[in-house]
């Protein structure tokens, strides 16, 4: 008998993603950003720290701008942008994505650009706007 589940591409991207680029990353532990990656983490991610403001967070070394990351730093490559920025900032992280051809852009609850993310779906981007990366993962995987 055929299998009636429904598709659910956020549930297959995070059962495929091992990279996840984590811009506005705070090493304040008090922080929505802090929290959500440490959790990814510890779910066997690897995190890739994206803030211009600290040296290293959770024990990665941090980068200023997703065209920093040294290609050698990530093997394979990066499989989703995770985005913690105001939304005026979120147009500037999707062209750097675009450039880098991540497959995949998630920007965090409250994050959204309707234009950056239409832009980044044009470019072949998958993207999920205005959702929790934690909780989508809890609800799947948990």
């Amino acid at each position: 008998m055929a299998s009636l589940a429904q598709p659910d591409p956020i549930g297959d991207l995070l059962k495929r993603a091992k990279t996840i680029a984590v811009v506005g990353l705070s090493c304040n532990p008090l922080r929505a950003s802090y929290g959500v990656s440490a959790y990814m983490q510890q779910q066997g991610y690897r995190i890739i720290p994206v803030n211009p403001e600290i040296k290293e967070c959770l024990g990665e070394k941090a980068y200023a701008s997703l065209l920093d990351i040294p290609e050698q730093d990530v093997p394979g490559k990066i499989d989703i942008v995770n985005i913690f920025r105001r939304p005026e900032f979120v147009e500037e992280v999707v062209e750097e994505a675009i450039q880098l051809k991540v497959p995949a852009i998630w920007m965090q609850e409250e994050v959204i650009h309707q234009q950056a993310a239409e832009k980044a779906r044009r470019a072949g981007i998958f993207v999920v706007m205005d959702r929790c990366i934690l909780k989508e993962h809890c609800a799947r995987f948990r």
